[in-house]
């Protein structure tokens, strides 16, 4: 897929895309998070219901979280070095245009439009402008988790 992304030709947002929505449909959200804790450079956090996130900057993409994952839901491929951002072609869209990785995408599995968190429809919002769509079934707590 094609990336429009402002600040640098040739980024790929969508591997942004691709790590966000892995720690959401993936990631076990462990209360004690042993990925957090072996990061060397503390490049990864818990947020609110006990989200992953990773902070690019810090992250030296060493593979630390990956190992200390008891699960092994953090693959080594989705913690690249080179940093790749989207920032959801806010405000360079023109009237009802599509971004880039829309019209370049053959087979339909990203969207961009308007849309709800509905768990009964396995969907979930990851952030602000990012729902993802899984037939993964997982539940998560009504109370969010408080942030360390």
């Amino acid at each position: 897929m094609k990336c429009s992304y402002i600040q640098h030709p040739g980024n790929d947002g969508i591997t942004n895309l691709r790590e966000f929505a892995h720690f959401a449909i993936n990631c076990r959200r462990c209360d004690d998070a042993p990925c957090v804790g072996s990061c060397p450079w503390e490049a990864l956090e818990l947020q609110e219901y006990n989200m992953l996130k990773r902070y690019m900057m810090r992250c030296t993409s060493c593979k630390t979280c990956s190992q200390a994952c008891p699960f092994g839901v953090i693959y080594p491929e989705t913690i690249p070095f080179i940093i790749s951002r989207c920032d959801y072609c806010i405000g360079r869209l023109k009237g009802e245009e599509a971004p880039v990785c829309i019209q370049s995408c053959k087979h339909g599995g990203i969207k961009f439009g308007e849309f709800e968190e509905k768990k009964e429809e396995g969907m979930f919002q990851v952030s602000d402008y990012l729902v993802v769509k899984t037939s993964y079934k997982w539940e998560r707590a009504d109370e969010p988790v408080k942030k360390r």
